[in-house]
């Protein structure tokens, strides 16, 4: 039980007022924040070649009514005579649509005929399950379902789909950091899994993103481990300045416990409704986003140093399943690490309301969790590593307490990795495959150096590693454990016993020597293993009888 959070939910009526007057303050300063300029946008061209899938009973007299002005094409799944239209029909059975606005393919077949298909820039679909499954469905693709004025809706709506469009491109993608995959090896696959548009796919040791589907939720940037995928429009940058204003405001205007409300479209509705009620408590600062999911630990801990004393997320039925998920495992993981540094909580609260009264009664029951004596100065990166280094630089200076690592739970992006020194070979299979530089080799010498403040654990180097000597080991270090470089196995040096040049360890020509000693090409002739290369060729390929030169013991 968190006595603090049961005793503090009561504040004076006083404070009650002067909160109300902060939180007027902290949106206007929150507002006054000019908006960002989209920059790179994504274009869209409909003539409006429209497709409507359905039964006769569902679709004909939609596909009538849409044929007075958009070009039409129909496709029946029951084989009933429609009789003469001015547009195209056919039967099917089986029906199938990918694409987006304007780019919209179709293939279709009735039993023992050849498969039709068509390209199209608008589809209306009212087939008995939607034919693009994905929770968020593609721009030009309506499947109102069964009620009449959701069905007159999309279609007043597609009416209006002809001409040019265009909306930003929501996200940035840095490959370089990406861990998705290394030689085949699967590391992250956070952003795949997570895009309810199915706008994200594998590409090799990379991932690919299709512009024209991605619905602009910011999830697959919250998810991402490394920084990789971010969200560009409008950037954490922009949001967290808001936020700072906000807090800024409110602390100056002599608020205090300010709860930041983050909430989407779909929770405007029932924000107004509890607030023209007189229900919204005075500390609680709504901030309107494009999407709730993308907002995660960085941003959150990073509004703790600010001064906010608690985090609310606030979700509707809208939204995918898989998003209210995973930002249920980032609190998990951010609480965890304030508990740790001693901060009482809880500071963090998930959502999920579908009427005014469930979110009055959720909010009288806000977070207060305790906050740094002192409010951070610094701003929000757009690379979401350097802001939440930021964020817990602050924290741990601060802190009650001031452990060097906190343990977290599996799965969590942060953390170490332990090295089993008698199994590893130093073969830096590792290193090849690390995509943050979080494990590190030496040039001059055999020897394995870490940073735990880049290890996002994807697995990369324990799914590389031939030895299976790697485990990864989920914690949040702070202080000098963090960005440190560590050592985490070392040995001397084997010198290649024709020239004396450094090209190995002793483990790893050991293991050679018990591997390919049955080799052909080193049979009877060992020694070539305890060459480097440059030696070992020129002494497969001497002639006949031609007498080495005189080898040396390695040092």
């Amino acid at each position: 039980m968190n006595i603090r959070f049961l005793e503090g939910q009561a504040d004076d009526p006083l404070q009650e007022r002067r909160n109300a007057l902060a939180k007027t303050a902290a949106i206007f300063a929150a507002d006054a924040i000019a908006a960002p300029e989209p920059g790179v946008a994504v274009s869209y061209r409909s003539a409006g070649r429209t497709l409507v899938v359905g039964s006769s009973l569902q679709a004909l007299a939609w596909a009538d009514h849409l044929a007075a002005a958009l070009p039409v094409t129909l496709v029946l799944l029951d084989n009933v005579d429609v009789g003469a239209r001015p547009y195209p029909v056919f039967v099917a059975r089986t029906v199938a649509v990918a694409g987006w606005l304007g780019a919209f393919e179709a293939r279709w077949q009735a039993p023992h005929q050849p498969v039709e298909q068509g390209k199209f820039d608008l589809v209306l679909d009212l087939s008995p399950s939607p034919l693009i499954s994905t929770h968020q469905h593609p721009h030009g693709y309506y499947a109102p379902g069964m009620e009449e004025a959701d069905r007159r809706a999309a279609v007043a709506e597609m009416m209006e789909m002809t001409g040019d469009f265009e909306k930003p491109k929501y996200f940035a993608y840095k490959e370089r950091l990406c861990a998705h995959s290394r030689n085949k090896q699967v590391g992250c696959n956070a952003c795949i899994e997570i895009c309810s548009a199915k706008a994200i796919s594998s590409d090799g040791d990379r991932v690919k993103v299709n512009p024209f589907l991605c619905a602009g939720c910011g999830a697959c940037g919250t998810v991402c481990p490394s920084g990789a995928m971010s969200y560009a429009y409008p950037s954490t940058a922009h949001t967290g300045s808001r936020i700072k204003a906000a807090l800024q405001a409110y602390a100056e205007a002599g608020g205090q416990d300010p709860v930041l409300l983050l909430h989407g479209e779909g929770g405007a509705p029932l924000i107004e409704a509890v607030a023209a009620a007189g229900g919204m408590p005075g500390r609680v600062i709504p901030l309107a986003l494009h999407h709730t999911a993308s907002t995660g630990i960085d941003l959150w801990l990073a509004t703790l140093t600010y001064g906010a004393a608690g985090i609310t997320v606030l979700m509707t039925n809208a939204e995918a399943p898989q998003y209210a998920a995973a930002l249920g495992t980032q609190m998990e993981v951010a609480q965890t690490v304030l508990d740790g540094l001693g901060y009482a909580g809880p500071h963090f609260q998930l959502l999920c309301a579908s009427s005014p009264q469930e979110l009055d009664a959720a909010l009288r029951h806000a977070p207060r969790g305790e906050t740094p004596a002192q409010p951070a100065t610094f701003n929000l990166a757009q690379d979401k590593r350097n802001t939440l280094d930021y964020a817990l630089d602050h924290l741990f200076r601060h802190a009650r307490q001031q452990p060097q690592a906190v343990p977290l739970p599996a799965g969590a992006p942060f953390g170490a990795i332990a090295v089993n020194k008698d199994a590893c070979t130093l073969c830096m299979a590792c290193v090849g495959a690390c995509p943050t530089s979080a494990i590190m080799d030496t040039p001059t010498a055999p020897q394995l150096r870490f940073v735990e403040q880049n290890c996002v654990q994807c697995g990369l180097c324990a799914n590389t590693c031939p030895e299976n000597a790697i485990a990864l080991v989920p914690r949040m270090a702070f202080g000098d454990l963090r960005k440190q470089t560590v050592v985490l196995n070392e040995t001397q040096p084997f010198h290649c016993i024709r020239c004396n040049k450094a090209f190995g360890t002793l483990r790893m020509v050991e293991n050679m020597l018990g591997r390919l000693a049955g080799h052909s090409a080193f049979a009877g002739n060992l020694d070539r293993l305890k060459m480097c290369g440059d030696c070992r060729v020129i002494d497969m390929m001497k002639p006949e009888g031609e007498l080495s030169v005189p080898l040396r013991r390695p040092r």
